[in-house]
Order: structure tokens, then C-alpha cells, then sequence
């Protein structure tokens, strides 16, 4: 593992042959992630936070903590449906891996499914994946029959496998140089513990190139997409950036940087797009910081705002996520918010490592799900033919369908619908933050007392309810913002979507 690196220092559309100034077009995704530093919090806890830029279906997952037999592999990688193909391979499997919480999603690409962009485990590790451009002559170079982890293979192993962001940063690491990577034309991740968190660039080209920066208490930092600046090469001494053994040599080679200049090693400018921050980046960092410089710094409030905003926020995004970066006594106290569509137009709810289930409305449905317009729930059908979706599951709501519905109703009357509904989700977590603090105490007190199946009862129960009842509240507000549209406004099918100005 050690010789993958050296101290010292998505886009999941990928870049076509025809693409490569970098600029994203239509159907490009990119993810969206900021991390906070604890010594900018009220509370004095690290955050991390986002979401994914996905159009097909979306669900809340716990998995389990497991065991895996001796010689257990997993398939990774990318097919030849990818927009840069490969191959798809086999690499060793953990002999055991995390409990952790996840949003998965059904389409990316040639990417097998079921996808994720990250989220949380049991060690208090949790991952953000962002789209971060490489450079054209890079993507140009990617192989056809390129193979090893993709961008969503990085992110759940790392959940799986991670106790530390650093191991992370590491485990990325080796796993490249054993095994290589399948990109998309190029992706980062934030990966994060109650301590540090640490930015890492997966290249493009399948030259094992990758190259990560260490944020402190201090750091305020969005991806979108994700970059690394200055590196101080020279400096062995560094404990803040680790990098693949080729990153400096490589990039002589192909004349993309000259040893003998007084220029700085800037990795965006080497191998990234040349463009540093973004200007919803720069956006969002300078707000964050400016809430920072209050006496009442951030609070996890600010923080759901930051995902929230319709400035950043709207119909791309899958889902969004906070999670306060907290040392728990007990893994199971552990926990994340989650909107199950664009928070936007959804309500944050925490959601508990401890807990046993997840209801069936925030499980997978047929809604947006890729392939399900093929299938039958119908046994008599040949087994490719017949959905992936339990029957019972598909019987309950569609949490995401009855949220995208109440989404749509907003953006089409954002000056008058989005104040009111921003209004009421947000009176809606202050309840929950509150009640969420006597929750996890009263479920320590089992935990010492040895009562781990009563804990987890009593978490299920209180998430599931609070989700529950989340989606409750969405389907009586989209019932009612239907009935005032249609009388104030009317239905008008011609008409384009609409919405709040974006940064991006």
C-alpha cells in the first residue's frame, strides 16, 4: 500500500472525444460537496454535506456490517456502454466491511448499478463523490478496455473498508496502483472524520495519477467540481497532501510542467481544467465564510441552507445530505440528514446508524428506476422480464415520486410557492434538531445499560416516524399547491421548465 503513495507533500458524463474543453453540456451531472472545519461551528463539529447529480430513481440504504469468506471477490468497473468503455473485473473483497448508510441510484452510463455517491459508516467515515475534469489530452489517452474501480466502486468501498479519512485516502490510493481505475474523464471525492477531511483527484488517462489535500479545523471548502491548487513538491516534511509516485515525474514527461521553473506545481492547472474554483464555488465558500466570521459561527441550520439554496439546488439534484462529523460513544448514535429528492423542496431527516430498517416509501421503487419500463411485476414473465422492485415495496408510496411531484409544483411558481414551503420544512427541522439531541441521549443510556436491541428499536422507530411523516406533509402540501396552481395559474403542457437562476 505504502509504495501507492508518496507524502510530501462526478462529472459521471464523462468526456467525449468532442467534449474536452470540459465545459458540461446538457445531459452532464457533477455532484455538489462542502465540508466545514469544526473550528467554524457553533457546535464545535465538523460537517460534511451535499448531494448527487442524478435523474433516475434514488433510496435510502443501511447496510450491514459483514463477513466475507477467503477468496470473496466484487466485480468493479465500467462496460462498453460507458462513454470511455472498458472492461469489467473481479478484485479481492474485504474479509469484513462497515455498517454503513448510503443513497443508491439505478443509471449512470455503462456503470453497473446499484450506484452510490457516498455516505456514512459505522467509523464515522463519510464520503462525498464530485466530478472534477481532467485535462483533455488525459481523456484522450484513456484506454478502451480500461479497467478496476469506478467512481461509485471508490466511494462504497471506502465506506466499507475505511476507519480513518486518511486510510481512505489511502485505500484509494493502492487501489488504483493495483488495480487501476475506470473514469469518466475524471472525479474526486471528499472524504471525511470527526477529525480531517481530505479532497481526493482521480485522473483520467490510466496512469494511476491521483492526487489528495488535507482540510483541518479550519478549512471551509466546496467541490463543484473538485480541485487541488498549489502542492508544495519539494517539501517532504508535508503531512498535508499525499499523491501518486508519478504525479511530478509524469507530468515532465509530457512537458506539462517544468522542474526547472520557478513555477508552483498546481495541480488544477497541470491535470485539472485550468479553471481553479468554479464560481458557485467561490459563491458558497465566501458566504460560509462569512457566516463563520459571526459570533454565532455555523450551525447545522446554515449548513442545510448551503445544500438548500436555489441558487445551487434544483431539479438535478437526487437527493441531499448533511452529516455533522461527530466521535460518538456508540457507533449506532452516529447519524446523517437526509431529503430523499433536492432539498429544495424537501425536508431534512436524521436518519441513525443504530437503525434496524428503513420504511418502504424511502426504499427502491419502479419510479425512474432504469430498465423498470421493460418489466412486469408478474412471475409469469421470463426472470429478465420481471421487476426488480418487491411487490409489497412497489405497493407503499414512492417517496421520491411524491417529493419530485411537490419539486415541480414549487419551480413552476418559485417567487410564491418556494418562500412558504422553505419556510415550513425549515420550522420542521428545528423541531427535529431538538427532539434528534434527546433521542441519541436517551439511546445512549440503553447502550450503557446494555441494551443494544432496545436501542435499536427505539431509533428505528423515532427515523422511520420522522421520515414517515415527512413524506406525510409533502403529499398534503403538493395536494393543496396543486389545487391553488391550477386555480391561479392553470396548466399550461407547452410551457418549459421553470425555476430559480442558478450559479451553476
Amino acid at each position: 500500500m505504502e509504495a501507492a503513495l508518496q507524502s510530501g507533500g462526478g462529472w459521471c458524463d464523462g468526456l467525449h472525444p468532442q467534449r474536452r474543453s470540459g465545459i458540461p453540456n446538457s445531459d452532464s451531472k457533477m455532484s455538489y460537496g462542502i465540508y466545514i472545519g469544526k473550528n467554524h461551528t457553533a457546535e464545535g463539529v465538523a460537517y460534511l454535506a451535499g448531494y448527487g447529480d442524478e435523474p433516475s430513481s434514488h433510496w435510502l440504504d443501511v447496510v450491514e456490517r459483514q463477513r466475507h469468506p477467503e477468496g470473496a471477490s466484487i466485480k468493479v468497473g465500467v462496460t462498453a456502454h460507458a462513454d470511455l468503455p472498458g472492461v469489467l473485473s473481479e478484485i479481492p473483497q474485504a474479509r469484513e466491511t462497515a455498517r454503513h448508510i448510503r443513497v443508491n441510484y439505478s443509471f449512470y452510463k455503462g456503470t453497473p448499478a446499484p450506484l452510490t455517491n457516498g455516505g456514512l459508516n459505522e467509523h464515522g467515515v463519510a464520503v462525498r463523490d464530485i466530478w472534477s475534469p481532467s485535462r483533455p489530452e488525459l481523456v484522450a489517452m484513456t484506454r478502451k478496455d480500461q479497467t478496476g474501480p469506478n467512481y461509485s466502486d471508490l466511494s462504497r468501498i471506502v465506506l466499507e473498508r475505511a476507519k480513518t479519512a486518511v486510510e481512505g485516502v489511502r485505500l484509494t490510493g493502492a487501489l488504483i496502483a493495483e488495480h487501476g481505475h475506470s473514469t469518466y474523464g475524471g472525479n474526486s471525492n471528499i472524504i471525511a472524520d470527526s477529525g480531517e477531511a481530505w479532497v481526493v483527484i482521480q485522473f483520467a488517462g490510466g496512469q494511476g495519477l491521483w492526487a489528495a489535500e488535507r482540510l483541518g479545523d479550519d478549512s471551509i471548502r466546496a467541490s463543484r467540481p473538485g480541485y487541488i491548487g498549489i502542492i508544495p513538491i519539494g517539501d517532504s516534511e508535508s503531512q498535508d497532501f499525499l499523491y501518486s509516485p508519478n504525479l511530478v515525474d509524469f507530468a515532465v514527461s509530457q512537458r506539462w510542467y517544468d522542474p526547472a521553473s520557478d513555477e508552483p506545481f498546481d495541480v488544477n492547472k497541470v491535470y485539472g481544467d485550468g479553471k481553479g474554483k468554479w464560481e458557485g464555488v467561490s459563491w458558497i465558500e465566501d458566504e460560509l465564510t462569512s457566516l463563520a466570521r459571526r459570533p454565532e459561527k455555523i450551525a447545522i441550520e446554515d449548513v442545510i441552507w448551503a445544500v438548500r439554496t436555489e441558487r445551487l439546488t434544483g431539479d438535478t439534484a437526487g437527493y441531499g445530505q448533511v452529516v455533522p462529523l461527530v466521535d460518538a460513544h456508540h457507533p449506532e448514535l452516529r447519524m446523517l440528514w437526509h431529503t430523499q429528492i433536492a432539498a429544495v423542496a424537501a425536508p431534512f431527516v436524521p436518519v441513525f446508524m443504530g437503525v434496524s430498517e428503513i420504511p418502504p416509501e424511502f426504499q427502491m421503487h419502479r419510479y425512474l428506476t432504469a430498465g423498470e419500463a421493460e418489466r412486469f411485476l408478474d412471475d409469469r414473465q421470463s426472470d429478465d422480464k420481471v421487476s426488480l422492485v418487491p411487490q409489497d415495496i412497489e405497493a407503499t408510496r414512492s417517496a421520491s415520486h411524491v417529493f419530485k411531484r411537490l419539486l415541480n409544483l414549487v419551480l413552476r411558481h418559485s417567487e410564491v410557492f418556494l418562500p412558504e414551503v422553505t419556510a415550513l420544512w425549515k420550522a420542521c427541522e428545528r423541531k427535529l434538531l431538538q427532539t434528534s439531541i434527546d433521542v441519541s441521549k436517551a439511546a445512549r443510556i440503553l447502550l450503557d445499560a446494555g441494551e443494544p436491541a432496545l436501542a435499536a428499536k427505539y431509533l428505528t422507530y423515532f427515523t422511520n416516524t420522522e421520515l414517515v411523516k415527512a413524506l406525510d406533509s409533502a403529499e398534503e402540501l403538493a395536494a393543496a399547491l396543486d389545487i391553488r396552481s391550477r386555480a391561479l395559474y392553470g396548466i399550461n403542457s407547452a410551457s418549459k421548465p421553470l425555476g430559480p437562476e442558478q450559479v451553476w
